[in-house]
């Protein structure tokens, strides 16, 4: 029984640590963080940007396998958590996009040359749009 245990403990760390590397790497791969960096001027701090994006890939791994444990810290601090994680992930997905050429090559088919800061707010809200729609109305009634 104990051995059953052990077994799907490593199993389930070795998976884990599969998953995590994989994100990991596709982010250092396409310079992610170096380029949010270069692009917000703030490349000096990049150490920072990198020690951060390690520690809440790990907080996030610890809470998601112990969903037991709570911090009492409020409403302001859990508002100012969402708000940093979602400009975050704003930025790494904007990063991303960029560095693949996303939305150049979209600009070029669509044969846009104005408004292109108008499309850009528009995902960004329609983005803000569906994740409000889902923190109000609860992620398994999407």
């Amino acid at each position: 029984m104990w051995l059953q245990h052990v077994f799907l403990g490593f199993l389930g760390l070795a998976c884990g640590l599969s998953v995590a590397t994989g994100s990991f790497a596709i982010a250092v791969k396409l310079g992610i963080i170096p380029q949010m960096a270069k692009k917000s001027k703030t490349a000096k701090h990049i150490i920072t940007y990198e020690n951060a994006t390690i520690c809440g890939g790990v907080v996030g791994n610890i809470l998601a396998v112990y969903p037991a444990i709570h911090f009492p810290v409020g409403h302001f601090v859990l508002g100012m958590f969402g708000l940093s994680a979602g400009i975050f992930v704003g930025c790494m997905a904007v990063a991303l996009a960029e560095i693949i050429n996303a939305y150049p090559i979209m600009y070029r088919r669509l044969k846009l040359k104005m408004g292109l800061e108008w499309m850009l707010g528009a995902i960004a809200l329609g983005k803000m749009g569906g994740c409000l729609f889902y923190f109000i109305n609860g992620y398994s009634n999407g």
